[in-house]
């Protein structure tokens, strides 16, 4: 399957102002993240998604290919199903959808996502790693909860799954293995990736402002691919990007 990565880039951020433009060691963060996805080799061909002309402009002159989309896309899902509608790129049987504030996102986690659609047989995919118990009690680290051939069965900001008796070894044991926590990039079939954004919002996806449980809650199936690899989150906050400047540092300088 031919396969077209699209990643989504807005300056409406509110959280980190201006996020793509913002300076990853040196260069802004989207042509970072751009260079990460180029570097996994893992796509037939790359875009950045913008509304913007001053991320066009740059993502341009640092060598990469940007489409320019409306600017009234709710979600970064909507913007890649624009650019994928494009005539141009009609040929593309997969799409993967890399956010534009993860430059540390890994080969494997795209590949494993990718795979899920390619090779499971899902419609769409993502990924995600085992992590400590310590995420659950944080509403900004997504969990997830998998059947055993790897469909999603709950996208949540709550601390899923339960451990109901702590005290009971054998429970803790199991509980200690099926915390994953997402990783939040997806790859789609162009007609499930149609069919997503054609869906309206679900109350789940208001509730808990997670929009994979759109198409969880209409019965389309998420593979969930289990990366075993250390984590590094995206970058949200100015504290996010100061600490991403730092891995970025330690990184390439061993």
């Amino acid at each position: 399957m031919k396969t077209l990565a699209v990643i989504p880039a807005r300056l409406g951020s509110t959280r980190l102002p201006r996020k793509p433009l913002r300076l990853l060691a040196g260069l802004p963060l989207v042509v970072r993240v751009w260079q990460r996805v180029v570097e996994t080799g893992v796509a037939d061909r790359i875009v950045v998604a913008t509304d913007s002309a001053e991320i066009v402009e740059i993502v341009t002159e640092n060598g990469g290919e940007v489409v320019m989309t409306r600017a009234d896309h709710p979600s970064g899902t909507d913007r890649v199903a624009e650019v994928a509608s494009r005539p141009e790129l009609a040929s593309f049987d997969a799409i993967i959808n890399v956010q534009g504030d993860e430059p540390f996102v890994s080969r494997e986690a795209i590949l494993g996502a990718a795979r899920m659609v390619t090779e499971a047989g899902f419609g769409l995919g993502t990924a995600a790693v085992r992590a400590s118990a310590a995420i659950l009690r944080d509403p900004d680290v997504v969990k997830v909860v998998a059947a055993d051939d790897g469909r999603a069965l709950y996208f949540s900001r709550s601390g899923i799954p339960y451990l109901r008796d702590a005290g009971n070894a054998r429970d803790a044991e199991l509980h200690s293995d099926r915390v994953w926590q997402h990783i939040g990039l997806y790859a789609y079939d162009r007609q499930s990736l149609m069919r997503w954004v054609a869906l309206p919002p679900s109350p789940l996806e208001q509730i808990e402002r997670l929009e994979q449980l759109r198409p969880l809650s209409a019965g389309m199936s998420i593979g969930v691919k289990l990366i075993d690899e250390p984590f590094r989150p995206g970058i949200d906050t100015e504290a996010d990007l100061e600490r991403a400047n730092r891995d970025w540092l330690a990184i390439t300088t061993g």
